[in-house]
């Protein structure tokens, strides 16, 4: 019997660089510039010209093909869906967006905060959800170190 669970995960950290810096890495094809668990990342040669796809290799031997379905500059934001995965998947689909917004007062002024959201079909279980939320917090901590260097 299963656990039933949310199928939604969102993460997201106060960034100590301004919105520029940290948009500038949010690019799917970059993402092992920043993310410390990706071997590598890069387009997917063959994929129509109306689709960015890109493979993203992990260290661990996982490898997911995310194709980007949506992408503002104006509003900083990236959607995403995973449309292969080597070992398969154990559930149907996830979309993920990851948004950045500039932290104009406060104390954390000329931050940037970022969200990473990932909406799960029902048939994820706890741990892929309990997965998502580790890998985007250890990315999130990753883009932070990334997005700070001058």
């Amino acid at each position: 019997m299963s656990i039933p669970t949310s199928t939604a995960v969102t993460e997201s950290a106060v960034i100590k660089a301004p919105l520029a810096q940290v948009w500038h890495h949010i690019k799917l094809q970059d993402f092992s510039k920043f993310w410390s668990a990706l071997a590598k990342s890069e387009y997917v040669k063959g994929a129509s010209e109306e689709t960015d796809i890109v493979k993203w290799s992990f260290k661990d031997g996982t490898e997911l093909e995310v194709k980007q379905e949506e992408h503002s500059t104006i509003n900083h934001y990236i959607t995403y869906s995973i449309i292969s995965s080597q070992p398969a998947l154990t559930f149907s689909s996830v979309l993920s967006t990851i948004r950045c917004w500039a932290v104009t007062s406060g104390e954390a002024e000329g931050s940037t905060y970022v969200e990473w959201t990932g909406n799960f079909s029902s048939d994820a279980d706890a741990g892929v959800i309990q997965d998502a939320k580790y890998k985007r917090r250890e990315a999130l901590a990753d883009l932070a170190k990334a997005a700070s260097k001058k």
